[in-house]
């Protein structure tokens, strides 16, 4: 997925580039601008683009009606202070539509309802992101887990790195109280979502321990120890934060 950001303010432009990194598959190529023209000519084959409204110049509105003339099926989302713009958002067909502050619910339900959806190249249906905050997609799109401590499962596998994990070991790291019982209930939910997202072989149950396919996923910590350009410009020493078990080893 290439993704272009632009904005004229540069703290807005930074935390806006923080906060979609966080939510794009790992191996997105992400184009930030404070210059609207500059966004235009080097951006101008983006899949998705986040577009303050409010700039000198070249507006926010005009540049995606030039985006949109060489590029039709650019997703548009507006970034603005102002709701006053929407219904000429609307005219343009564009994505969707955020009001600064920016934050990551924001943002991922703008991804997860693209008007034009992007088809992502590779046959690895499920994409980790382990850098900053954890997150798991689907050809693009974030997984919804119906428990938090379901993706906290998944987490943990992956940060096994394929070694299979028993459940007595899950439950400890989980909860340091026995909810073994509350732990099927887990288990059965992780299946059941990679299985709706066609990757159910991702993820394997045998006996009494659990452990993930490491060959069908695409992680940016795997990557980064294989030495990949791209996933080591994307590590800035978070891992997985939200859990306070992680912890990295970049040797």
């Amino acid at each position: 997925m290439k993704v272009l950001l632009v904005d004229d303010e540069p703290l807005q432009l930074l935390r806006l580039e923080k906060t979609v990194k966080e939510c794009v598959p790992p191996d997105s190529e992400i184009l930030a601008f404070s210059n609207p023209l500059e966004g235009m000519e080097k951006g101008r084959d983006s899949d998705l683009a986040f577009l303050d409204i409010e700039m000198p110049g070249v507006n926010g509105i005009q540049l995606a009606k030039k985006l949109k003339e060489t590029n039709p099926k650019i997703n548009i989302v507006f970034v603005t202070a102002y709701d006053r713009y929407a219904l000429e958002a609307y005219r343009i067909h564009a994505s969707g539509y955020v009001t600064k502050p920016v934050n990551k619910d924001k943002v991922s339900a703008e991804l997860a309802n693209l008007r034009h959806p992007v088809e992502l190249t590779g046959d690895k249906l499920i994409q980790v992101k382990c850098f900053g905050t954890f997150e798991v997609f689907h050809n693009g799109t974030p997984l919804k887990f119906q428990y938090s401590k379901s993706k906290e499962l998944f987490a943990y596998l992956i940060d096994r790195e394929g070694a299979a994990a028993n459940i007595n070991e899950l439950n400890a790291v989980l909860w340091e109280e026995d909810h073994k019982s509350y732990l099927r209930n887990l288990i059965a939910d992780v299946k059941y979502t990679l299985k709706e997202a066609g990757a159910s072989d991702v993820f394997i149950k045998r006996h009494n321990e659990c452990f993930v396919d490491i060959t069908k996923i695409d992680c940016d910590a795997y990557r980064y120890k294989e030495n990949d350009p791209d996933a080591i410009r994307a590590y800035r020493g978070e891992y997985m934060i939200q859990y306070p078990w992680a912890m990295f080893s970049d040797e």
